[in-house]
């Protein structure tokens, strides 16, 4: 028969939903390539992750000892927890669907479960409190604020690479002033930059920081958001089971579950390795 399903229908369906779920989980967020990666191993859902302290070197005689430098290490404990999103998919609406309805479904449990993962490690951003600037609220995102930033962290020796992540509201300010700068007459250090976010509506790297806009960072009630500049090592996502979708038939109800899965934690490692950036983010 021409329109009987198939088991080997029914297995493209549910490979489809699993290949558009995972490439739509790892094209969509933002914050993870960007943090540091503590894979959870064996028995136990927390890791605990060492911060070690900084070690001061000194000058020393000839033929004289070294003195003994304790090196006591805090620790930052992460715990992994679930988070799932789960449809049944009927028989019916499966075989009537025009779309593909496997690779509909796939992308949307992508994208929820991206979206929560990337809200955790955005709302970390708020946590740097001892290096803030505009903690006043109400101020726009420019350049100057980058540079700022970019100077307090190698103040503090922390090592490239650095990273940005503000509010597409917050970002609206600073891809203005870098086009206004790129029509000047009057050529300077940015308009090259300024000229690619006229085209493009990218920023890309500004004082050696590469900018990233993230959506899932919450603005508040006076329209400010909390962005930041931070290393890697700042902020930390513990991973007990990576991403991942199952299906399950259920005959009696004639139809399918989908079940999409995370088992994840997120934590800040060390917190001034960033530089919280509160700006306005009303046009």
């Amino acid at each position: 028969m021409a329109n009987e399903t198939t088991s080997s229908t029914l297995s493209e369906l549910f490979e489809n939903i699993t290949q558009e779920a995972i490439f739509t989980f790892q094209e969509t967020s933002v914050m993870r390539p960007l943090v540091t990666l503590y894979p959870i191993v064996g028995s136990g859902k927390t890791v605990e992750v060492p911060v070690y302290p900084a070690i001061t070197a000194s000058a020393v005689n000839e033929a004289t000892d070294l003195t003994n430098t304790a090196v006591n290490p805090t620790s930052q404990t992460i715990t992994a927890s679930e988070v799932g999103v789960m449809t049944t998919l009927t028989d019916l609406a499966r075989d009537s669907a025009s779309r593909n309805v496997g690779a509909d479904i796939g992308k949307l449990f992508g994208e929820a479960i991206a979206k929560k993962v990337d809200t955790d490690l955005a709302t970390l951003l708020d946590s740097f409190t001892t290096n803030t600037l505009d903690s006043g609220g109400g101020v726009e995102l420019t350049a100057d604020k980058l540079f700022q930033a970019q100077a307090i962290l190698r103040s503090l020796n922390v090592p490239a690479p650095y990273y940005g992540v503000f509010s597409p509201k917050a970002v609206f300010n600073l891809k203005k002033t870098l086009t206004q700068a790129g029509y000047n007459t009057n050529a300077n250090a940015i308009s090259e930059i300024g000229n690619e976010a006229l085209i493009n509506g990218y920023v890309g790297r500004v004082a050696g920081i590469d900018i990233f806009e993230n959506a899932n960072i919450a603005i508040n009630a006076n329209d400010d958001s909390a962005g930041g500049v931070f290393h890697p090592i700042a902020l930390g996502l513990a991973l007990k089971e990576d991403f991942k979708v199952e299906t399950q038939r259920d005959a009696s109800l004639r139809g399918t579950e989908i079940v999409a899965s995370i088992c994840y934690g997120t934590g800040v490692i060390k917190e001034n390795y960033g530089v919280r950036i509160i700006s306005d983010s009303a046009f």
